[in-house]
């Protein structure tokens, strides 16, 4: 929306609101001035999905883990999927650190929207905001995550060398691929609802696309990058070879990284595009 001040009698002035066309940038400044909203509503989020549960805050442990004996039991001992010399365990749970995390996180921010109907109608903030305070929340989840994967290294005999530090700039590269899908299908559910139903097929079909309980090198050399346009994918494997210490797969990692940027970019121009009729089909 653009705000014009239009002179009154009297020397006193009026505000006029009315909808612009066209690209409309970000306004850092404004997101800066609005910035305690956004820890509040991060914190509002957190609190929101473990309110009234009989393990609070523990389910944001035990759903890695868990997670983990599943898969080790049945691809690990049963299918026997290859896990590159590394014990299944900590192979797959290298994968399950950034897939728990986006695929929460994804799931909150593409249902914020929808979710917080009332808020967007009442009163005016960055928008913005209610997809990015769920990626936000699941951050909380995701250092807990890391902080179980210290005794289960430990546990197994798996050394961990100065590389694990590239982890870093590998959580900001998966923050930006799952804010770029939040973003995405947050302004895709507001404008049709049935999207709604296509987040959870579309997160469980796009982790079997992402090599989250197999290695990315049982696909063929010449299919990499096609499997990494799929940000995830370059962005697992690149958290087992800083974690573990296997070979990199830089075909992989460049890929991914802009496909991730890409989607991300688009993502914000698409959610600001739509933003305007957000109070109008809320």
């Amino acid at each position: 929306m653009d705000g014009v001040v239009a002179p009154k009698l009297h020397g006193s002035s009026e505000t006029l609101i009315r909808p612009r066309s066209g690209w409309i940038a970000i306004d850092w400044a404004e997101l800066f001035r609005f910035r305690d909203l956004l820890y509040f509503l991060i914190w509002r989020d957190y609190k929101v999905r473990y309110k009234q549960t009989l393990l609070g805050v523990t389910w944001a442990l035990l759903q890695p883990v868990l997670s983990m004996i599943i898969f080790t039991l049945v691809f690990g001992n049963l299918v026997k999927v290859d896990s590159e010399g590394f014990p299944y365990a900590v192979f797959v749970y290298a994968g399950l650190l950034p897939w728990t995390f986006f695929s929460a996180s994804v799931n909150l921010a593409g249902l914020s929207l929808v979710n917080n109907q009332a808020l967007l109608t009442k009163t005016y903030f960055p928008r913005i905001f209610v997809p990015t305070s769920g990626v936000g929340a699941a951050l909380v989840d995701l250092a807990i995550g890391f902080a179980v994967y210290v005794p289960i290294l430990v546990w197994y005999g798996v050394p961990v060398g100065p590389r694990a530090l590239l982890v870093l700039p590998l959580v900001v590269l998966t923050i930006l691929a799952t804010l770029g899908f939040g973003y995405l299908l947050a302004a895709l559910t507001v404008a049709y609802r049935d999207f709604r139903y296509v987040i959870p097929f579309m997160l469980q079909a796009l982790m079997y696309m992402s090599p989250v309980v197999y290695p990315i090198s049982i696909v063929p050399e010449r299919f990499h990058w096609l499997l990494a346009l799929n940000p995830m994918a370059g962005i697992i494997d690149g958290y087992r070879s800083a974690i573990l210490g296997k070979p990199w797969n830089p075909t992989a990692i460049a890929i991914s990284t802009a496909s991730a940027l890409i989607l991300f970019l688009f993502s914000v121009y698409f959610f600001r595009r739509v933003e305007r009729r957000f109070a109008d089909i809320a």
